[in-house]
């Protein structure tokens, strides 16, 4: 285990949630814009890291930075629609957990 923090512990919270019935929002809120600075480095969340944390083709992956709030905010399509036969997690509010656990540079 690292002992530098992951993004969920510098984060003041990391959500998730559907985005209608096809896609799943993140959303990143740092506490500083220093913490922001380095979460929202392209290098560290890029939409090759999230489309391999989501096994989704990093082409579908959109990510937005905002500075002026602290936050990042990634959209990426559902792996089932929502409600269907095998969704597993129907408002998609346990899918920020692979990227909580993630350890910032």
């Amino acid at each position: 285990m690292s002992s530098r923090p992951t993004l969920g512990e510098l984060a003041l919270e990391v959500r998730s949630k559907n985005a209608g019935p096809f896609w799943v929002t993140m959303e990143l809120f740092m506490r500083t814009a220093e913490d922001y600075t380095t979460v929202a480095d392209e290098h560290f969340i890029n939409e090759q890291v999230v489309g391999g944390l989501y096994g989704v083709d990093p082409a579908t992956v959109q990510i937005f930075r905002i500075p002026a709030l602290n936050v990042v905010k990634i959209s990426f399509p559902r792996p089932v629609a929502q409600g269907s036969l095998r969704d597993r997690d129907i408002h998609a509010g346990q899918h920020h957990v692979p990227l909580a656990s993630l350890v910032p540079p």
